[in-house]
């Protein structure tokens, strides 16, 4: 039986001003499975990202074109951005914690979304720190500011932040890229626990990190989808010469 699609793209092109960055991107991406992006740096890979969550609006000079489903809804004709971006935890390259303590970053987005009772924010910042296999390490300092994190640490925080809007998709943009192999393997195993309650879309160009927790390959070039599949099949017997040349190391 065919994997169910959370996303769906069709005809998906994205003009930076003149210069068309994304052409006319077609794929499905399975619910509750990891789909990695692959392909160079400058690929269009976090263009891709981005317009999953509408952050391409942000910039003036970008215009988008086509289609993306996610339930059924195209939400590129959504007017409500908020409750789509709700939908979707962000973990960007490097952490972001917001400027206040440990347990802030996390009770914040309870708050904004209503749920304000001491006790129930202290379960639920509890919960998400241990999804995130943070808990033990700080416990015991919460009221300290996220900024007193190890950088390992201030990832895995982001992440706990992100779930605790109750996402179906986690987004993440080459969230190891600035991470020590200690602390990538945090992060990828926990990635490979939470894919059975969301779907995740996992930006890198590191190719020994997609053949450990891909489920889904997508591999990019110059702004199109060159080829995509099954991670295990892409990976034994890629079709396309660009992907046979990409995992050679004919170009980065």
């Amino acid at each position: 039986m065919a994997d169910i699609p959370k996303i769906a793209i069709h005809n998906l092109n994205v003009f930076f001003d003149k210069n068309q960055v994304l052409k006319n991107i077609n794929i499905e991406i399975p619910k509750n499975k990891i789909t990695v992006l692959l392909g160079p740096s400058g690929c269009g890979k976090t263009t891709l990202l981005k317009s999953l969550n509408r952050l391409t609006e942000l910039n003036q000079d970008i215009r988008v074109e086509g289609e993306i489903f996610i339930d059924n809804i195209n939400i590129l004709k959504a007017k409500d951005v908020i409750e789509i971006r709700k939908k979707m935890g962000l973990l960007s390259q490097r952490p972001y914690p917001l400027p206040m303590s440990i347990y802030g970053n996390i009770a914040y987005g309870l708050r904004i979304s209503g749920r304000r009772n001491k006790k129930y924010l202290n379960k639920r910042v509890e919960h998400y720190l241990k999804q995130a296999n943070l808990w033990e390490e700080v416990k015991d300092r919460l009221k300290e500011p996220a900024s007193a994190l190890s950088i390992g640490q201030q990832q895995r925080l982001c992440l706990a932040r992100g779930l605790s809007v109750d996402p179906e998709i986690i987004l993440a943009d080459e969230p190891t890229s600035a991470l020590d192999p200690i602390s990538s393997q945090a992060i990828e195993e926990k990635f490979n626990e939470l894919r059975s309650r969301y779907t995740i879309v996992l930006v890198t160009h590191t190719l020994r990190q997609a053949k450990r927790i891909a489920d889904k390959v997508i591999f990019m070039y110059l702004g199109e989808v060159i080829e995509q599949g099954d991670a295990k099949e892409i990976f034994e017997n890629p079709k396309e010469e660009l992907t046979k040349a990409y995992f050679k190391g004919a170009f980065n």
